[in-house]
């Protein structure tokens, strides 16, 4: 289980203090928050979203939330926003669905960071392979990816 992703070798030149969370892979964000010891909302999701073509955007949503289509089309300002499916999601960030990070991502297309992920002082995020799991501080997570913070999900 010493899998190094490329979002592991691009956090380890950060310079940013992070730590690796192995876990078995969950079949939920309640299991895989149970498994990591953190409360749900410290959980982020990472979606890869179509806006246009060859043009993408993540979205870090926490566990417990729901992504809001207008509220994130109204915010791009755009009327169409898409998932790409598994093979289009594996050719734009380099990783399978369910395993996406923006981390060593292969295009480091914007972040757009839920704003309800900042209630938590410490967060996790997925590590480019299922069970690996990256918690770092959110004001770290933010500052590395330059994500935006902008309210785009709602409770469950």
């Amino acid at each position: 289980m010493s899998q190094r992703t490329p979002a592991l070798a691009a956090l380890e030149g950060s310079g940013l203090a992070f730590e690796v969370v192995r876990t078995p892979p969950a079949r939920s964000a309640e299991e895989s928050a149970e498994l990591q010891g953190i409360p749900l909302g410290a959980l982020l999701r990472s979606l890869v979203v179509r806006r246009g073509d060859d043009d993408y955007v993540f979205v870090l949503v926490p566990g417990g939330r729901r992504f809001d289509w207008p509220k994130l089309r109204a915010h791009l300002g755009v009327r169409r926003l898409s998932l790409p499916d598994a093979d289009e999601a594996k050719a734009v960030t380099g990783y399978e669905r369910g395993a996406i990070t923006p981390f060593g991502a292969t295009r480091a297309w914007p972040v757009i960071l839920d704003a309800s992920a900042l209630e938590h002082e410490r967060v996790a995020i997925g590590g480019g392979a299922r069970g690996v799991n990256i918690h770092l501080a959110a004001s770290a997570l933010l500052e590395l990816l330059g994500a935006e913070v902008v309210a785009v999900s709602e409770a469950e």
